[in-house]
């Protein structure tokens, strides 16, 4: 089992999440996320989705995270990656920031 994996996201926050300054209503950021794991899974580019649509100040590196260990991470994003394989992207993952779409890295 890793010590230790690499991931990006994308993070869509809505109003009353954690640390969220977003005006969407959770409803309206739970369809956002569906529409974007449907395009990603469709062929569109991870990285770039991050750029354009993510809540996250890591948007602006494709939502790359880097490398991080257990305990690092909230406990459902990190079940929710070091469950996956390199290269695969999680299904919508809800933590107290909003809503995440993951992608393994490393």
């Amino acid at each position: 089992m890793a010590d230790q994996v690499q991931a990006s996201h994308i993070l869509l926050m809505y109003e009353g999440s954690a640390r969220s300054t977003a005006t969407r209503s959770k409803n309206e950021a739970a369809a956002e996320i569906a529409a974007l794991k449907d395009r990603i899974a469709a062929g569109e580019d991870f990285a770039a989705l991050a750029r354009d649509v993510s809540d996250c100040p890591s948007g602006a590196q494709g939502g790359d995270l880097g490398s991080f260990g257990r305990g690092q991470m909230v406990p459902e994003f990190e079940t929710a990656t070091f469950a996956m394989e390199v290269g695969e992207t999680s299904d919508i993952v809800e933590t107290d920031f909003g809503y995440h779409l993951i992608q393994r890295t490393g």
